[in-house]
C-alpha cells in the first residue's frame, strides 16, 4: 500500500487523537484484561536525535538560536529541551525519494505552533525557507536547512 506522506500524517494525527477518546476502539480503558496481558511493550516517544556534524558546537548553537532547541545539558542547572506533546510521524522513505536532498540520509520534522511567525523569524535571520502553499488536512508545511545542509521540515498541525 502506497499512501502519500501528507495523508499518512493526517491518518496518524486522527488515530492518535481518537485513541485517547473514551469509548473509542483504541481507548486503553476499553481493553479487556486478556488483551492487556497480550499487549506488546512499545516506546513512548523519541528520546533524542543524534547526528554527525562538521562543527557540532556551532550547529548546536544555530539550533538553539533559531529554533529554540537546547543541546544535551553540559552541567548542573542546564535544562534539556522539552518538546510539547503531540503527534510524531515516523516514516521510512524510499531510498531514492526526492522529497528531500538525495545526498542526505534523514530529514527532521519539527512541529510549530505558528508557521508564519517561525518563517518570518528565520527569514529575518537570513535563513531561506520555502513554504508549501497548500494547506493539507493535517496542516501546513515549510522547508529549510541548517548551516550544514541537513533538511528540516516545519509542520503546523491543524487545530482541533
Amino acid at each position: 500500500m502506497n499512501i502519500p506522506r501528507r495523508e499518512a500524517l493526517g491518518i496518524l494525527t486522527a488515530a492518535a487523537g481518537a485513541a485517547l477518546l473514551p469509548g473509542s476502539v483504541g481507548a486503553a480503558g476499553e481493553q479487556t484484561p486478556a488483551a492487556n496481558s497480550l499487549a506488546k511493550e512499545k516506546v513512548t516517544g523519541i528520546g533524542g536525535m543524534f547526528f554527525r556534524a562538521h562543527d557540532p558546537k556551532a550547529l548546536g548553537q544555530w539550533y538553539q538560536e533559531h529554533l529554540g532547541i537546547t543541546v544535551i545539558p553540559q552541567g548542573p542547572g542546564d535544562q534539556p529541551w522539552n518538546q510539547a506533546a503531540g503527534p510524531t510521524a515516523f516514516a521510512p522513505f524510499p531510498e531514492k525519494t526526492s522529497y528531500f536532498d538525495i545526498t542526505k540520509q534523514w530529514m527532521i520534522n519539527f512541529r510549530v505552533a505558528d508557521l508564519d511567525k517561525m518563517v518570518r523569524q528565520l527569514e529575518s535571520a537570513g535563513i531561506a525557507v520555502k513554504v508549501d502553499p497548500t494547506t493539507y488536512p493535517n496542516g501546513r508545511f515549510a522547508h529549510t536547512q541548517d548551516p550544514e545542509g541537513n533538511p528540516i521540515e516545519l509542520w503546523q498541525p491543524m487545530k482541533g
